[in-house]
């Protein structure tokens, strides 16, 4: 009786063993989509306040406090929106633009728009949601920020929610 109690437990061990490693097969590594996962976040600021997008040249996004982006999805980042929006997109920083000339001094104005994720944090759990908090800057009186939430369901990344936060 007691050895049959033994193999009970035993096989139920297993069993939950085999049930775990099973349901970890189809958990969704953020990590591997971070290029979709920006992308995604960095479009919903961009349709935000399109009057900031009128008549641009480029499009610059910061991506200095993204660390844990590879050049691989910084690359796929760039080829989206230069895809979706025609025009000339770059990594660079506002400084970096200032150098280059691509900031009017006389009108205080970027000759495109500057895109940045500020903050992020994953949250694990049924959804694997991303939420991120990002700006898009044109001139000092013509920014936006903005706070969102990128989802995992039916086996894309969504856009949740997107809201402004502050306008100037």
């Amino acid at each position: 009786m007691f050895i049959l109690r033994i193999k009970q437990v035993a096989v139920l061990i297993i069993t939950l063993l085999l049930l775990a490693s099973c349901g970890n097969r189809n958990e969704i590594k953020a990590q591997d989509y971070l290029g979709e996962i920006y992308s995604i976040a960095l479009d919903s600021i961009m349709e935000k306040d399109e009057a900031l997008s009128n008549e641009m040249e480029f499009i610059a996004i910061d991506l200095k406090n993204s660390d844990e982006l590879t050049g691989q999805d910084k690359e796929e980042i760039t080829k989206y929106f230069h895809e979706k929006y025609k025009v000339e997109v770059m990594e660079a920083s506002y400084e970096e633009l200032k150098e280059k000339g691509l900031y009017n001094p006389d009108t205080l104005v970027l000759k495109g728009v500057l895109l940045k994720i500020e903050n992020v944090d994953f949250v694990s759990n049924a959804t694997n949601d991303f939420i991120f908090e990002g700006a898009k800057y044109r001139a000092g009186d013509g920014a936006v920020g903005v706070k969102g939430i990128v989802y995992f369901k039916n086996d894309r990344w969504k856009l949740k929610e997107s809201k402004e936060t502050w306008i100037s």
